[in-house]
Protein backbone atom coordinates (compact mmCIF):
# COMPACT_ATOMS: atom_id res chain seq x y z
CA UNK A 1 0.00 0.00 0.00
CA UNK A 2 1.71 3.20 -1.20
CA UNK A 3 -0.81 5.69 0.08
CA UNK A 4 -0.14 7.13 3.51
CA UNK A 5 -2.80 8.25 5.92
CA UNK A 6 -2.92 12.01 6.31
CA UNK A 7 -4.38 13.52 9.45
CA UNK A 8 -7.06 15.94 8.27
CA UNK A 9 -6.73 19.59 9.18
CA UNK A 10 -9.75 21.12 10.86
CA UNK A 11 -10.59 24.34 9.04
CA UNK A 12 -10.70 27.48 11.11
CA UNK A 13 -14.15 28.81 11.75
CA UNK A 14 -15.87 31.91 13.02
CA UNK A 15 -19.27 31.98 14.60
CA UNK A 16 -21.78 34.19 12.82
CA UNK A 17 -25.34 34.78 13.91
CA UNK A 18 -27.73 35.17 11.01
CA UNK A 19 -31.48 35.23 10.73
CA UNK A 20 -33.38 32.95 8.41
CA UNK A 21 -37.01 33.32 7.46
CA UNK A 22 -39.08 30.68 9.29
CA UNK A 23 -40.14 29.03 6.04
CA UNK A 24 -36.49 28.55 5.00
CA UNK A 25 -35.68 26.97 8.36
CA UNK A 26 -38.64 24.64 8.00
CA UNK A 27 -37.62 23.69 4.45
CA UNK A 28 -34.01 22.95 5.46
CA UNK A 29 -35.10 20.92 8.47
CA UNK A 30 -37.50 18.98 6.26
CA UNK A 31 -34.72 18.34 3.71
CA UNK A 32 -32.27 17.01 6.31
CA UNK A 33 -34.78 14.98 8.32
CA UNK A 34 -33.70 11.36 8.42
CA UNK A 35 -30.17 12.14 7.27
CA UNK A 36 -26.92 12.20 9.19
CA UNK A 37 -26.32 15.93 8.77
CA UNK A 38 -26.91 19.13 10.68
CA UNK A 39 -28.53 22.42 9.82
CA UNK A 40 -25.12 24.10 9.86
CA UNK A 41 -23.51 21.47 7.61
CA UNK A 42 -26.36 21.84 5.13
CA UNK A 43 -26.09 25.64 5.07
CA UNK A 44 -22.30 25.51 4.67
CA UNK A 45 -22.55 23.05 1.77
CA UNK A 46 -25.29 25.10 0.10
CA UNK A 47 -23.28 28.30 0.50
CA UNK A 48 -20.15 26.71 -0.98
CA UNK A 49 -22.21 25.39 -3.90
CA UNK A 50 -23.68 28.86 -4.49
CA UNK A 51 -20.23 30.49 -4.40
CA UNK A 52 -18.82 27.95 -6.87
CA UNK A 53 -21.81 28.53 -9.13
CA UNK A 54 -21.19 32.28 -9.06
CA UNK A 55 -17.54 31.74 -9.96
CA UNK A 56 -18.52 29.50 -12.89
CA UNK A 57 -20.96 32.16 -14.12
CA UNK A 58 -18.27 34.84 -13.85
CA UNK A 59 -15.72 32.85 -15.84
CA UNK A 60 -18.29 31.80 -18.45
CA UNK A 61 -18.91 35.43 -19.36
CA UNK A 62 -15.26 36.23 -20.03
Amino acid sequence: MDRKFKIPAVPGSTQKNIRFPNDVIEDVEKAIRGTNTTFSAFVIAATKWALESLEENDTAGE
